[in-house]
């Protein structure tokens, strides 16, 4: 059976993982040059470097965390305790060490975008620059809008109903220790999270620090260029600590469109009708991480009933 899955965020990866494991071997598109979709660890100049998506992985369910534990046992995630939230995961020596533990062995074409998904006789066809090939079964795990906008009509059902808050991160290395909380929520109403990054166990000894905008916050500079955005994030850093400009020895911003699934779908995923086209992701049950992972697991689970 020929699978493609169309993304390579934690979703896409749980799903190709429970596939690859079973004996088949999915191939994974992505647009990006790596992996984890929010998941994510921005590397710099000088070695510094930032998580500037998700923070954290934290579980509910025992399944969930065996899968971290074994991540935990191989070295790609290692126990994180912060001043604010209770005991988490985290990836090492990033957040995309996560991605990387379910990622081992997989067939991954980065940098490859999907432009077009269309019906076939005898399956899906994938386009990107160039013609992909046809497939048996097609699971995209993009946010809803682009999915919606991908499958064209394709799925059982609207994906109109999911929301999202988009989310703009500012992250800033500072030329001297700051003494601040190690994470602090909601210290303004413009930021909802600073985190020393520097602080999360595996990272380089540099004093780095991420910076989340609130959900209005962001909304409100959402279409700001990244360098208007940064300057405007970082003048607010540095007066929230009286730290000067010349203590700041890098800055850069990242916007997140899709940041925080705030009305999920309600189920595990969904699919077409003739069953060979299958969408999930994050905003299928849930905002967190492990919902990423049980929506792709539970795709990968429904195809393995009909191999």
């Amino acid at each position: 059976m020929n699978i493609a899955i169309i993304g390579s965020g934690v979703a896409g990866l749980a799903c190709a993982r429970r596939l690859n494991d079973a004996g088949l071997t999915p191939i994974i598109f992505d647009k990006g040059r790596g992996i984890g979709g929010r998941v994510a660890t921005r590397r710099a100049e000088d070695g510094l470097q930032f998580d500037h998506g998700a923070q954290m992985i934290q579980h509910r369910t025992a399944a969930f965390q065996e899968v971290l534990a074994q991540a935990q046992s191989d070295g790609f995630v290692a126990e994180w305790h912060d001043d604010q939230s209770p005991s988490a995961y985290v990836g090492t020596p990033g957040m995309t060490g996560f991605a990387k533990y379910l990622g081992q062995g997989l067939d991954l074409h980065q940098a490859t975008e999907i432009t077009a998904l269309t019906r076939e006789a005898g399956g899906w066809s994938l386009h990107a620059d160039t013609p992909l090939g046809l497939f048996d079964r097609v699971v995209c795990t993009a946010p809803a809008p682009q999915t919606a906008i991908l499958t064209a009509g394709a799925l059982t059902q609207s994906l109109d109903a999911v929301t999202y808050d988009p989310g703009l991160t500012l992250m800033v290395a500072l030329t001297r220790a700051l003494d601040a909380p190690v994470t602090q929520i909601n210290p303004t109403d413009a930021f909802a999270w600073i985190a020393r990054d520097s602080a999360k166990p595996g990272r380089p000894m540099q004093t780095c620090w991420v910076v989340q905008a609130s959900a209005d916050w962001s909304a409100a500079h959402l279409e700001m260029s990244k360098d208007e955005i940064a300057a405007l994030m970082l003048a607010l850093f540095l007066d929230l600590y009286n730290l000067h400009a010349s203590e700041v020895a890098y800055a850069t911003a990242h916007r997140w469109r899709y940041a925080l699934v705030t009305k999920p779908l309600g189920q595990s995923f969904v699919t077409s009708l003739d069953g060979g086209l299958y969408a999930c992701g994050d905003w299928c049950p849930g905002p967190r991480i492990e919902h990423a992972w049980q929506s792709g697991t539970a795709t990968a689970d429904d195809i393995l009933r009909s191999v």
